[in-house]
């Protein structure tokens, strides 16, 4: 896909103000606000909230103080937010662990494990990264905040802790002006630790390897999306752009965050959770929450007082893991930016309704009030299971209220290729349309210039990259060529989806349509297979959670093939792509031509 960056100029970003920047990012068609939410937290309840939080926290720390040094090299991370946690009690003095005789005991034991476990290079082992720049860049950026607070708050008792910090940011940093690295995001978490060094130590080394970084050139495309589309990357680089402008004077990197943070946005679910169904990274199948994007809308809320970035920080100050994921840890952001402290400006938006194309993500997201949904079409081409590419099967998302389904899925016997997945999504008149081509051949004999007296052909990959063989597959001709077609029509109208199917091809092959809705509802109009897997053998069938309901039909039963249901790619390695939930299937045969409507209301 031709997927292009889009961005304005620093002066330009300099000088726009919070509605105006809204404006730039959003479509035409795409918002309804409204102004009546107050703001949740006012500045001294945050802090407050934030120092019982993180005292909390140092507490749990020093009630489990034992460092697992069995096997520290999958746990430095943790050590090292640990020691960020704790510098922030120890160095606060309102809190109840101010230079704690305890804490700081702890803290030099946490020290100097980072310390054995550093090579000479300065870096260190995480997992099965041995020796990895880029996770020992991770490990700085707590360990960096933490002698942020330690160096200001200048314990003269603490002063042998800050120089074994000292020793072991300043050998980590030789691997940081030399060390490379693995992934796009991992280019910006090395610069950002690199900035935070800067600012403990000034040295133009450490400059010097961020401007060799940043000269590769900064994607953000016009849909708002990072290079991996994921929305766990997306906060580590916006957390690192912003540290590289606040320490390396580079305010043009906030642009990027801006336009990123907007699209996340239309991606929140009401209750937090995040749409990653176009991600090319793990968290395509395991989405996360808004959440740890936190500190980023507020520093970027205050900056820029965006009616949109202001609304997203009072949204997730209300999510239920606002505690465990911010107030628990971020303290210490607070005590190095006191400019976070100030209340948010008082521009109450509430996103009630918005239908928003990302159209090189092949994605459309919906919102009616409580009914929320996702239309996918943008799997990467060639369509292969590695990390870096987007291969999520799902297609749709619908949620009204606690009532979710999670993903709706297609899949057909046809030369066991798996699951359907859209080579794009295109808008017709009100509708929206999936479409996939899938080919499968036959191969003839080689032609006599091929052939080989010993018959031991080149091991290649079939045409329709289903399988490998000795075959030579490049030099034979193919044949019998069969086609299957499939085209997905969806309607939405005021929070009804009607959905219609229709899949050409060879005759009589099975087709499988799946519905996952979230563990905890009640389904009713269903037969069920076992525990988790259901039928909607004809009629309407409900899923329910409190009054929250997710109706949907009609149902059609002319089979039983509701397993297996990927492509040979997962089944020869026994793989299985099948996620936790209440699974619903809709059966039938080629030709393939199915209606059905999902809506909010009861039958």
């Amino acid at each position: 896909m031709n997927e292009r960056k889009n961005s304005i100029s620093r002066a330009q970003f300099m000088s726009m103000g919070g509605l105006a920047m809204a404006a730039l990012f959003v479509g035409k068609n795409a918002w309804a606000i409204d102004f009546d939410i107050e703001s949740r937290l006012s500045d001294k309840e945050l802090i407050a909230s934030l120092l019982k939080g993180n005292d909390e926290s140092a507490k749990t720390i020093l009630d489990n103080v034992a460092l697992k040094s069995s096997n520290p090299l999958s746990s430095y991370r943790r050590i090292a937010q640990n020691i960020s946690i704790l510098s922030a009690s120890f160095s606060n003095d309102k809190s109840k662990f101010y230079r704690s005789p305890v804490v700081f005991d702890v803290l030099n034991k946490y020290t100097q494990t980072l310390l054995d476990g550093q090579y000479e290079d300065g870096t260190l082992d995480s997992g099965g990264n041995r020796q990895s720049p880029p996770d020992t860049a991770f490990v700085l950026e707590h360990i960096c905040s933490a002698m942020m607070v330690l160096k200001k708050d200048n314990f003269k008792r603490a002063k042998a802790l800050r120089q074994g910090l000292e020793k072991f940011i300043k050998k980590a940093g030789k691997a940081m002006v030399t060390g490379g690295v693995h992934t796009p995001n991992h280019r910006w978490v090395v610069c950002a630790a690199l900035a935070n060094i800067f600012k403990l130590y000034p040295q133009e080394q450490y400059t010097n390897r961020i401007n060799q970084w940043l000269a590769e050139g900064v994607y953000i495309n016009e849909d708002g999306h990072y290079l991996e589309r994921s929305a766990n990357y997306s906060a580590v680089i916006n957390r690192a752009f912003i540290t590289i402008a606040n320490f390396v004077d580079k305010p043009e990197l906030l642009e990027p965050v801006l336009k990123n943070l907007i699209t996340f946005c239309y991606y929140t679910e009401p209750n937090g959770d995040v749409v990653s169904i176009d991600s090319r990274r793990q968290d395509q199948l395991r989405p996360s929450t808004i959440t740890k994007f936190y500190l980023q809308y507020r520093y970027m809320a205050l900056r820029t007082k965006n009616p949109l970035l202001i609304y997203m920080t009072e949204q997730i100050e209300s999510f239920a893991d606002f505690n465990t994921v911010i107030l628990s840890r971020s303290l210490i952001d607070f005590m190095i930016h006191p400019e976070l402290v100030k209340e948010l400006p008082k521009f109450n938006t509430v996103l009630k309704e918005y239908e928003k194309t990302f159209s090189l993500s092949h994605l459309v997201r919906i919102k009616r009030n409580n009914i929320s949904m996702t239309l996918f079409g943008g799997n990467d081409r060639p369509v292969e299971i590695v990390s870096g590419k987007s291969s999520n099967p799902n297609f749709l998302i619908y949620r009204n209220g606690a009532a979710v389904l999670k993903h709706m899925r297609l899949s057909t016997s046809f030369f066991r290729m798996g699951y359907f997945r859209s080579n794009g999504i295109v808008k017709e008149e009100e509708a929206y349309i999936l479409q996939e081509k899938k080919e499968a051949y036959y191969y003839q004999p080689l032609k006599e210039k091929f052939h080989l007296v010993d018959g031991n052909y080149k091991l290649s990959q079939s045409h329709d990259k289903r399988f490998w063989n000795k075959m030579d597959f490049d030099s034979r001709e193919k044949s019998n060529i069969k086609t299957q077609i499939t085209t997905i029509k969806l309607l939405e109208q005021n929070g009804v989806l009607n959905i219609d199917f229709k899949i050409d091809g060879p005759p009589n092959i099975p087709v499988t349509l799946e519905m996952c809705f979230e563990k905890g509802g009640e389904l009713s109009g269903t037969t069920s297979l076992d525990s988790d897997k259901h039928v909607l053998k004809s009629g309407f069938g409900t899923y329910k959670v409190g009054e929250d309901s997710i109706t949907f039909g009609p149902g059609l039963y002319t089979h039983d093939r509701v397993s297996r249901l990927e492509s040979e790619q997962y089944g020869y390695h026994n793989g299985t792509l099948q996620t936790d939930g209440e699974h619903v299937f809709i059966t039938g045969h080629t030709p393939f031509n199915h209606s059905m409507t999902i809506h909010s209301a009861q039958p």
